[in-house]
């Protein structure tokens, strides 16, 4: 088991472009791939309590904003439990972290994300 705390600097620049990607298309009302990006986000940022953290609070307020109540109610315990998971390194790794998905399953993770996140540990 690894715990983690902080995330590596090289891999922060990944992580800030998803949110940022994520933040401008939900402005442009391009829901879906707003979304696509708030989930990569998670993937990179699962490992570390803080931006694991925020990435959740990210997809409450996605779902508060498109009034998802499914997406609201879910991401609750997410935000939650979330950083407590990362730090004691018991997170189900690739998983996706929206509430259409059981929060504890694996997933595997895209071979793209899979190799930024070795190249930048």
């Amino acid at each position: 088991m690894k715990i983690h705390t902080t995330m590596p600097q090289k891999l922060k620049p990944f992580f800030r472009r998803e949110l940022e990607i994520a933040g401008k298309c939900f402005s442009n009302n391009d829901f879906s791939t707003s979304w696509y990006h708030l989930e990569r986000a998670h993937i990179l940022g699962q490992p570390y309590p803080y931006h694991h953290t925020l990435v959740h609070w990210k997809m409450l307020l996605f779902g508060i904003k498109i009034k998802d109540l499914k997406e609201i109610v879910g991401q609750i315990p997410r935000l939650l439990v979330g950083g407590v998971k990362s730090f004691v390194g018991e997170i189900p790794v690739g998983n996706t972290g929206g509430a259409n998905v059981p929060p504890i399953k694996s997933m595997e993770i895209p071979e793209e994300l899979k190799r930024i996140m070795e190249e930048n540990k």
